[in-house]
C-alpha cells in the first residue's frame, strides 16, 4: 500500500475499515437524507460528494438525481474511489469517481446544484480554504449540506468506567494534537457568513446508544478500530487499550447501558451571489 493511501483516512482503507465506514453510514444515513431534502436536492441535479470515501452517499445521492443527473465523487483513497466507480457501474448510476487531494482538485466554477460534506473538514489543516474552492464552483442558488462534529467530548459511558473513558479522552487528544480541528463544526456558520453564504438552517444532531440497537455498533467499532492506534502513537499503553476494551465488553453485556456519542452538527447554506 502507497504512503498516499496508509494516510488518506485516519482509520485507514483497508477491508475492515470499509466495513466499518458501512455501518456508520447506516446509523446516519436518515440524517444525511433529512439534509439533502431540507436543501432540495432533486433530479437532474449535479451534485459534488465532497470526501465520498466509498460512496456510500453518492450511491444514494445518484438515484436521487437520477439519470439526468451526475454525481461526482471526490476522495484522496484511489481504493475507495475504485469501489465507488465500481459500484456505479455495477448499478448502472451516473456517477464521476476521482482520486485527488482537495488542495489540488480542479472544479469549474459555477457548475455545481449542490455539495454534500460528512466528516471532511473535521480532518483538514484548512477547512477555510477548501469550502471557498468548493463554493466558487456552486452556481448562485446552489447549496451545501455539511456534517460534522460540533463537540466530540461529549462522548461518554454511563455507567462510567474509568478504563474506557480515559481512552476515550486520550483518542480526543491524539485528534486536538493534530494540525485540524475536530469540533470544525462550531466554526461552521462563522466560515460560511466570511464567505458571504446564507445560513439556511443549522441543527443539532445526536446519538443515544444502547447494546440492543444498531445504533451501539457504531461506537463500538470505533473503540475496537481506532484504540489500538493509539498505542502506535504512544496515547496509550497496550494494557490500557486491551482493559478498556475488555470494560467495553462487560458494559455489553449488562443491562441500562448508555453511550451517548460525539455531537453532531448539520449547516445548510446557500450561494446568494
Amino acid at each position: 500500500m502507497s504512503n498516499q493511501e496508509e494516510n488518506a483516512y485516519i482509520l485507514g482503507t483497508d477491508e475492515q475499515e470499509l466495513y466499518r465506514l458501512g455501518l456508520q453510514h447506516q446509523v446516519w444515513a436518515s440524517e444525511a437524507q433529512k439534509g439533502w431534502n431540507l436543501a432540495q436536492f432533486s433530479s437532474g441535479q449535479t451534485i459534488l460528494d465532497l470526501g465520498c470515501g466509498p460512496g456510500f452517499c453518492s450511491k444514494e445521492l445518484a438515484f436521487l438525481t437520477g439519470p439526468k443527473g451526475e454525481i461526482i465523487g471526490i476522495d484522496r483513497s484511489k481504493n475507495y474511489i475504485d469501489y465507488l466507480n465500481k459500484t456505479a457501474q455495477l448499478h448502472h448510476l451516473n456517477i464521476k469517481g476521482i482520486v485527488a487531494d482537495f488542495n489540488y482538485m480542479n472544479l469549474e466554477d459555477e457548475s455545481l446544484d449542490g455539495i454534500y460534506c460528512r466528516w471532511a473538514l473535521a480532518w483538514l489543516p484548512n477547512p477555510a480554504d477548501i469550502l471557498s474552492k468548493v463554493v466558487k464552483a456552486l452556481k448562485p442558488g446552489g447549496r451545501m449540506v455539511i456534517h460534522e462534529y460540533y463537540d466530540w467530548s461529549t462522548f461518554q459511558v454511563e455507567p462510567n468506567t474509568p478504563p474506557l473513558t480515559k481512552a476515550i479522552k486520550a483518542a480526543l487528544k491524539s485528534f486536538k494534537d493534530s494540525e485540524s480541528e475536530i469540533d470544525i463544526g462550531r466554526e461552521l456558520p462563522k466560515l460560511a457568513e466570511e464567505l458571504g453564504m446564507n445560513i439556511l438552517n443549522l441543527r443539532p444532531m445526536a446519538k443515544l446508544a444502547t447494546p440492543k440497537d444498531a445504533i451501539w455498533q457504531w461506537p463500538k467499532s470505533f473503540f475496537f478500530s481506532y484504540l489500538p492506534k493509539l498505542i502506535e502513537t504512544g496515547y496509550l499503553s497496550q494494557n490500557e487499550v486491551s482493559t478498556a476494551l475488555a470494560s467495553f465488553n462487560e458494559l455489553e453485556n449488562q443491562n441500562g447501558v448508555t453511550i451517548f456519542c460525539p455531537m453532531m452538527t448539520e449547516i445548510i447554506i446557500e450561494k446568494n451571489f
